[in-house]
């Protein structure tokens, strides 16, 4: 019996997800990309500063681009599609300081968490690795 718990005990730790968040949404497909951003380079010097943010719009990253943001603890990388509206010539997001609005319904997203007061789906989340002082790799 204490094999089978322990057994039980070890498969429940090793499904456990590091990264502390999922991507469920109906709305927003899964595809797997991988960007490099230099913070050196005017476009993504913002990042450089705590509560700043980039919209990167390059084809094949994420389904309507993405959010790159400096919390001032660290970097976190969003999806640009409204996360609780079906794809449409409105869902792409746009960048508003703290916030990412989607134009469809006009709700705000924060950057520091993703959520809007209210909503089912928070923003689809990717995951950002620090390279070094000046350069991320966000990747799905």
């Amino acid at each position: 019996m204490k094999k089978y718990l322990l057994l039980l005990l070890l498969s429940f730790f090793l499904s456990c997800d590091t990264d502390n968040f999922t991507n469920n949404n109906p709305y927003i497909p899964g595809y797997g990309f991988n960007v490099n951003i230099n913070m050196n380079l005017p476009q993504f010097s913002n990042l450089q500063f705590p509560s700043n943010g980039v919209y990167i719009g390059n084809a094949g990253v994420g389904v309507r681009g993405i959010f790159v943001f400096n919390t001032g603890s660290g970097y976190v990388a969003y999806d640009a599609a409204c996360p609780n509206q079906e794809l449409s010539s409105c869902s792409t997001m746009t960048l508003s300081g703290i916030d990412a609005i989607c134009p469809c319904d006009n709700v705000r997203y924060s950057l520091f968490s993703g959520q809007a007061q209210g909503m089912q789906y928070p923003m689809k989340r990717y995951r950002v690795e620090q390279l070094d002082e000046f350069s991320l790799r966000v990747y799905n």
